[in-house]
């Protein structure tokens, strides 16, 4: 529960001004022994702890679930695999997973979305990494535009999708190979440009390495750059970017 919500709750009598100050003496973690839930994250950053399933053995990773999901109602987590959406499925029956971002999440209904938060891919195969930039700006409550396959390659499909991209109060640029989209795009639009370098590629492409120098010189101004393969870390910051224009507005 949030501090706002607490301090709603307080307001119109749902619950006493002692159970507030219970609240608010909690201490910042909860200790579990393997980890420690950083349950006052969302009242420091604006976001509640995200899971980062990939290694986590699992009674280790279902214990997590269940303890975020009770504390926020909500759970999000990014590189879950098969076997482990199984696994926090026996215990969360609500639990849903994606295949292709792989992502594993427990979600408010009616979550409503705002703003723009523009995703763009170079090729199908950056999919998987933008889908996770994509899901994750939703999840913390972006409205986000999908614009996939538009690449270097068949600049015309960029074009054709030209005025949507530049309605967006942020654009992020998902491309492996030699990874060009994020300099076009930032030399298309007036708002941030966060572009994702991804492993996919040839040989010279040395797993993203190249598309990542690439994104790294760009001479495009209004272009930052986030990690190979990071598609959470870019759909954060495009949420921050959105959150700061939907204040502005």
């Amino acid at each position: 529960m949030e501090a706002r919500e607490v301090l709603q709750q307080v307001k119109e009598g749902i619950i006493s001004i002692d159970e507030a100050e219970r609240f608010f003496k909690r201490q910042p973690y909860e200790e579990m022994g393997y980890a420690k839930l950083d349950t006052h994250r969302e009242v420091r950053s604006g976001f509640p702890e995200v899971v980062y399933c990939s290694n986590k053995p699992d009674p280790y990773l279902t214990g997590i679930y269940q303890r975020l999901f009770e504390e926020n109602g909500e759970v999000f987590g990014t590189r879950a695999d098969r076997h482990q959406y199984e696994q926090v499925k026996k215990i969360l029956p609500q639990v849903s997973y994606d295949e292709v971002s792989r992502i594993l999440k427990i979600e408010k209904p009616d979550k409503k979305k705002y703003g723009k938060v523009a995703v763009c891919t170079a090729g199908t195969a950056d999919v998987p990494v933008a889908e996770e930039a994509a899901q994750t700006a939703e999840y913390f409550g972006s409205f986000v535009e999908r614009i996939y396959d538009v690449g270097v390659s068949g600049l015309h499909r960029l074009i054709s999708r030209l005025d949507v991209i530049q309605e967006a109060n942020c654009v992020v640029a998902v491309a492996g190979m030699e990874g060009a989209l994020a300099s076009v795009l930032g030399g298309l639009v007036s708002r941030p440009v966060i572009a994702v370098p991804t492993s996919v590629g040839y040989g010279a492409s040395l797993n993203g390495l190249s598309a990542l120098l690439t994104m790294i010189n760009s001479c495009a101004n209004g272009v930052a750059v986030v990690n190979i393969d990071n598609g959470y870390g870019a759909g954060y910051i495009a949420t921050q970017i959105n959150r700061l224009a939907k204040e502005e507005a």
